[in-house]
């Protein structure tokens, strides 16, 4: 396994550049919001607490907390506790300065901090605040802990993933704290731009994990108003196109296949010299193969597995087929496309020499973002950024004694 290996860049004009972003938020949904603006140039200020940190550093990997190095690179680290009245006077300070604030506190404890939307706007008017919770700023579940597991199960994903003897499977990912770290970036653009070209004030946006995760699935709402019916776990298969499934070759690998219009599945059955199937009246339609699925994959699955995954890929390739081997992440990483695009890199990393990590997503042709700067130490910054809103060095050292800031080693 070869990955491209590439140094932080001095840092270079960047299409957010003049943003500053507060982020109170912990764990990973409101790191993938701020995340994705600090790669596009934002200048994000991690507020953790003096001591302990995000808890996303204790997400460790034999000693390297590798989600907070990949999610809080091109960050800024201010340790500053909220508990103490100059402590908050301190943070209320830093908002003023500031475009966006992101916190992902209970709905509710904000406000009973002293520092509700109403007072933050009497400091800062202009202030897109994006509030991330589980279950939404209202509504009857709002006070309840909100983890992604909880999300993934009742919003409907779980029991549509795996097999339908089994039990239902929840993703091995932070699935819904990315996907609501998404649509969150996406909402802060959108909130800015309103600021900008209006010159207007600015706006709250209510980002639960719940709401953005059920719009990947949301057609199962009106197939169930149309049918009556809950649909099964269907494995890798698809209630809309078929053929559409992983397949094990001769070597013991595996291949995933979709074909998913008309042409392809015609192009696919004269690639494994099946073009008979075609006339087959339960498979001439694309809604007749998804009634017949398994009967329509049953010359695929033979074809498959009479033939190693090369020599599948060989065949498969002549004939523009729509497959792709099922990878492991070792071989993700040594593939030569992902190697030839730099999709991951090496960076350097005073702990372990270097860290493997995602390039910048999206890639923009005139205004990329850019690899500036490791995640930050706790309290990193604290000097700096207090020092910018006029916190002279002997009031930050006495800070630092009575535990209301904390600052790097």
């Amino acid at each position: 396994m070869s990955v491209p290996r590439r140094s932080f860049e001095p840092r270079v004009a960047c299409p957010l550049d003049g943003i500053r972003v507060v982020d109170m938020s912990r764990l990973v949904a409101g790191n993938a919001v701020s995340s994705q603006l600090a790669d596009f140039g934002a200048e994000v200020i991690k507020i953790e607490e003096p001591g302990k940190g995000d808890p996303l550093r204790a997400w460790q990997t034999d000693g390297v907390s590798v989600h907070w190095k990949l999610y809080a690179r091109n960050k800024k680290s201010v340790s500053l506790s909220l508990r103490p009245p100059r402590g908050r006077e301190l943070l209320l300070d830093l908002i003023s300065t500031a475009e966006v604030l992101i916190e992902n506190f209970r709905p509710g404890t904000l406000e009973k901090m002293g520092l509700a939307p109403a007072e933050l706007y009497k400091c800062n008017p202009r202030l897109v605040i994006v509030r991330v919770s589980g279950w939404g700023q209202d509504g009857p579940y709002k006070d309840r802990p909100g983890f992604g597991t909880l999300v993934e199960s009742m919003s409907g994903y779980a029991s549509r993933t795996g097999f339908a003897d089994r039990e239902p499977v929840l993703p091995p990912t932070a699935l819904a704290d990315m996907v609501a770290g998404l649509y969150g970036a996406f909402a802060v653009m959108v909130a800015l731009r309103r600021v900008e070209v209006e010159g207007g004030a600015g706006q709250v946006i209510d980002l639960p994990l719940l709401d953005p995760l059920f719009s990947f699935i949301a057609a199962e709402a009106q197939v169930y108003k149309l049918t009556g019916k809950n649909r099964p776990r269907t494995g890798s298969r698809s209630e809309t196109t078929s053929p559409r499934n992983v397949f094990k070759t001769k070597d013991g690998r595996y291949i995933g296949i979709s074909a998913s219009i008309q042409a392809m599945a015609e192009r696919l059955f004269r690639a494994i010299g099946r073009e008979d199937v075609i006339a087959d009246p339960r498979f001439r339609t694309n809604t007749e193969r998804v009634k017949n699925a398994e009967a329509c994959e049953a010359p695929i699955v033979e074809f498959i597995a009479a033939r190693t995954l090369e020599e599948n890929m060989a065949a498969f390739e002549k004939a523009e087929v729509t497959a792709s081997p099922v990878y492991d992440i070792d071989q993700f990483l040594a593939d030569p496309h992902v190697q030839a695009r730099g999709i991951v890199v090496d960076v350097p990393d005073a702990q372990t020499g270097s860290i493997t990590m995602h390039t910048i997503v999206p890639r923009l042709s005139d205004t990329p973002g850019q690899l500036r700067t490791p995640a930050p130490e706790i309290g990193q910054h604290t000097a700096q950024i207090l020092g910018q809103l006029g916190v002279s060095d002997d009031e930050l050292q006495a800070l630092a004694r009575e535990g209301i800031i904390g600052l790097a080693t």
